[in-house]
């Protein structure tokens, strides 16, 4: 089945949704909370909350495709419980701005058409990425402060102003019939922030008091023992080597989100006398709408372009560029491979890689090292330079964070399975029942009887959904499967013009891509052309045969081919004309 949704093909599996749909209603006016996406995983994040006829959205997010899903831009949750009920949804709170909890946000809107509660500089980034989408729908924007408290139908929802690597990062506290949930968002304490900004401890610790009902948790860094450095120790590490370095251009990759991060390697510059070169889209996209709105503070003139940097010695220009991950077309990888137009790296530059991989992304991150030293230039880029400190709570912090809120029910979220589970371990330390803890998988109903019980209800549907350009599909769609078959055993394309006699009217015509080792493999190109002819005479031999068996044949014949010189099974395109 094929749905169009505004010139977008939602490419779906009826079979799958059929299985999927169970208890995808909640009719009692319990209050429920299920999460369609950041459960056993990195990214994605979407949570549901309801009670009654009144729903309400957390977050809305993307994550990064894995090493086999070919050709795919990246993953979102599936909505379909949302569209279907949609009258019901009061609207969409944002805890930051970051892709994997807006992300989603061109794709899911338009569907569902609720406002949009969020930070000045979240709403930024949001409409930022519907102009890129060309989606045509504009979103009904409320921009909120920490304090802020928001009513959604029964529920209220108040913000609470949490550190994070990106300014105006929120925790949630939601006010429910049945009690608080507290939703942390992505947090750390730290206690020297950059933009000075502090995680709201009394806020935190007035809800403990208050009584919390649940509190869902950002799980990342749960292994990590201790607490998460400051980000005030990455801006040291920059001054000694902005200092150690003075006579060499310096170009720093990291996250184009990782706001905080920019604003310390540009006030770094200005303090060394240096120049500010912006480089890869979304960078400049992201430092720009930052300042706009006031969260950076640039100093006048400090940042340049690379025609400008052209006129200025190595040592006064700082290149800030993306491609911290080894994405293939970011600034970072282009200069390795030497394919920048306005930066070529050589022996007086040295490249700071200020960030950690995303599980999944060493191998890219490796060859790009790789690449650097290649051209000449110093690479520093290992975790015991103190170049990068995560954005997320490590065990000591979150077993604050449950120490502040002491909550009765308690759900980890934000992380992969194994994150989950050690999470769940923690909070059993920390006191909470272990009857109270739920593991939840994306699409789980944890339905709250008043406050005294709850229970995983029902499931509903909750997949990945695939972004190719603007193209949508399930996991298991059609199209991903021809990209593995062709990966992994290539592509046979055969040209048959058949007369009315059903002879050939002219030569077969073959071509191969990644399914025959070399073009000068006449022998091979030889055999496939007599599997062919002789397909179409037994097919001409055979009264009353039907012309749509032929290329079924021919398919066969190939197979055969390949089955006895290679074991190799290629995608096999018969292409018959009938003169």
């Amino acid at each position: 089945m094929i749905i169009y949704w505004r010139g977008v093909v939602l490419m779906a599996d009826p079979e799958k949704k059929k299985c999927n749909t169970r208890k995808r209603r909640v009719k009692s006016a319990d209050l429920f909370v299920c999460p369609l996406g950041g459960m056993g995983e990195i990214g994605k994040n979407l949570t549901v909350f309801g009670y009654d006829d009144d729903y309400i959205i957390v977050d809305c997010g993307l994550k990064f495709p894995e090493e086999d899903m070919l050709g795919i831009d990246f993953v979102i949750p599936d909505v379909e419980f949302l569209v279907e009920n949609k009258s019901k949804i009061r609207g969409i709170f944002i805890t930051h701005g970051h892709e994997d909890h807006i992300g989603a946000l061109p794709f899911v809107l338009p569907r569902i058409d609720v406002p949009v509660y969020c930070s000045r500089l979240a709403g930024g980034l949001i409409e930022n990425k519907m102009i890129d989408a060309n989606t045509g729908y504009v979103p009904e924007f409320h921009y909120i402060y920490p304090g802020d408290r928001i009513k959604a139908g029964c529920f209220e929802v108040e913000f609470i102003q949490m550190c994070h690597s990106i300014p105006d990062a929120n925790a949630l506290a939601i006010r429910t019939p049945a009690g608080v949930v507290v939703h942390t968002g992505d947090f750390k304490f730290d206690p020297t922030p950059i933009d000075g900004n502090r995680s709201d401890y009394s806020a935190l610790a007035r809800l403990g008091d208050e009584g919390v009902l649940l509190l869902m948790s950002d799980s990342t860094n749960v292994e990590k023992p201790g607490a998460t450095p400051s980000e005030k120790m990455i801006g040291q590490t920059f001054e000694r080597l902005f200092r150690l370095y003075k006579d060499r251009r310096i170009v720093v990759a990291t996250f184009a989100s990782n706001l905080n991060r920019s604003r310390m390697i540009i006030a770094t510059a200005a303090r060394f006398n240096r120049k500010v070169v912006l480089v890869g889209r979304s960078m400049i996209a992201n430092v720009e709408l930052a300042d706009k709105l006031g969260y950076l503070d640039i100093p006048e003139g400090i940042v340049i372009t690379p025609q400008e940097a052209d006129h200025l010695p190595d040592n006064r220009v700082v290149v800030l560029t993306t491609g911290s991950q080894g994405e293939p077309f970011s600034g970072l990888v282009l200069m390795s491979r030497g394919a920048h137009r306005q930066v070529k790296l050589g022996p007086r530059d040295l490249v700071i890689i200020s960030a950690t991989p995303i599980p999944g992304n060493e191998k890219l991150v490796s060859q790009t090292v790789n690449r650097l030293f290649g051209c000449g230039a110093e690479v520093i880029y290992e975790r015991d330079e103190k170049i990068h400190v995560s954005g997320h709570a490590s065990r000591d912090e979150l077993m604050l964070m449950m120490s502040l809120t002491r909550p009765k029910f308690f759900v980890p979220c934000h992380g992969e399975y194994r994150h989950l589970v050690r999470h769940a371990q923690l909070a059993k330390e920390m006191g909470v029942s272990a009857k109270n803890i739920f593991i939840l998988q994306n699409g789980d109903l944890l339905k709250f009887h008043g406050s005294a019980k709850a229970e995983i209800a029902g499931h509903v549907q909750a997949g990945p959904v695939l972004i190719d350009g603007v193209v949508l599909g399930e996991f298991e769609g059609s199209i991903l499967r021809e990209r593995r078959e062709m990966a992994e055993n290539g592509l046979v394309v055969v040209s048959v013009a058949l007369d009315k006699n059903m002879r050939p009217a002219a030569p077969v015509q073959i071509q191969t891509r990644g399914s025959v080792y070399s073009a000068d493999d006449g022998s091979t190109f030889r055999e496939l052309e007599n599997a062919v002819l002789s397909a179409v005479t037994q097919f001409a031999r055979m009264p009353g045969a039907k012309r749509e068996t032929l290329p079924t044949e021919i398919r066969k014949r190939i197979r055969d081919v390949f089955g006895r010189s290679s074991r190799n099974y290629p995608t096999i395109i018969p292409l018959i004309t009938y003169i």
